[in-house]
């Protein structure tokens, strides 16, 4: 992987390979890396202003900013499904269901969530319960997965989207490209992944202390490949601080999308090139 990084102690790496060699370069290490991030989350407070690190003010732009792009995905790859068959989502690193009730659960029937943090995952099922005013037989919350996305397969076909925000970075370059191996089993014919996650000018940026990596979007770029993963759509995302790193989200396939038939008529109508 090119480009050099830092942690947040300063310290310098001169590509993605050293600073990984230093952290999970055998299987105590690994194990430790995974260990402390999930155990940061473990003291953290079951709320949007914990699960946003403090910055609770900012969940009504990210919903907004998800939906407007959710909702142009199901307009040009998901416009038949609900019709005769359920929409299903998995919401990965799901935390105490903020995704999923202000958003998910309002376009599919049905949506699991996977959340490795027991303390979120409660909140979660409390949250999304009918008796709290939850969603209806309709839409709802289905399945409650208390597993890391490093571990986690899911059943084959039963997705048309796989969402993942703010999680991906805890995932080791190794274990990104293999959960997106396996969760490529999960999805339904058309399915789609959307990536939502904090973006580093360049290079990378390591958390030392939630044991997370923010990655630039070339690396992102690279990951996608190594993946057998295609761009769709790609968005920024608006109205947040200037302090917060910027924010973008990938519609991912797993087939090359197909060019629109504007484009192809655009260049239909250039003129040829004389040999």
């Amino acid at each position: 992987m090119e480009g050099s990084g830092a942690d947040t102690d300063g310290h310098e790496f001169k590509n993605a390979e050293e600073m990984w060699r230093e952290h999970v370069g055998n299987p105590t290490k690994r194990t430790e890396w995974y260990r402390e991030g999930v155990g940061y989350w473990q003291g953290v407070e079951a709320s949007v202003d914990g699960v946003l690190g403090g910055y609770g003010h900012v969940n009504d732009a990210d919903i907004l900013g998800s939906e407007v792009f959710l909702k142009s995905i199901l307009g040009e790859r998901l416009s038949f499904a609900g019709k005769d068959r359920p929409l299903v989502a998995l919401d990965c690193g799901s935390g105490i269901g903020r995704i999923t009730k202000n958003l998910l659960i309002r376009y599919f029937n049905e949506v699991d969530l996977l959340e490795p943090v027991s303390h979120f995952l409660e909140a979660a099922r409390g949250s999304l319960a009918p008796e709290n005013n939850g969603p209806s037989d309709l839409h709802k919350a289905t399945n409650f997965f208390c597993m890391p996305l490093q571990e986690f397969t899911p059943d084959a076909g039963r997705y048309d989207v796989i969402w993942v925000q703010w999680c991906i970075g805890h995932l080791t370059d190794e274990d990104f490209i293999s959960f997106f191996k396996r969760a490529k089993l999960g999805l339904k014919a058309g399915g789609i992944f959307i990536l939502k996650e904090n973006i580093a000018r360049s290079g990378f940026i390591l958390d030392k202390e939630d044991r997370s990596i923010t990655r630039s979007d070339s690396y992102y770029k690279d990951l996608f490949n190594q993946c057998g993963l295609y761009i769709f759509k790609s968005r920024d995302q608006k109205g947040f601080p200037q302090e917060l790193f910027p924010v973008k989200m990938y519609a991912l396939t797993t087939e090359v999308p197909k060019r629109s038939s504007r484009i192809k008529r655009e260049q239909s109508n250039r003129p040829g090139v004389i040999k």
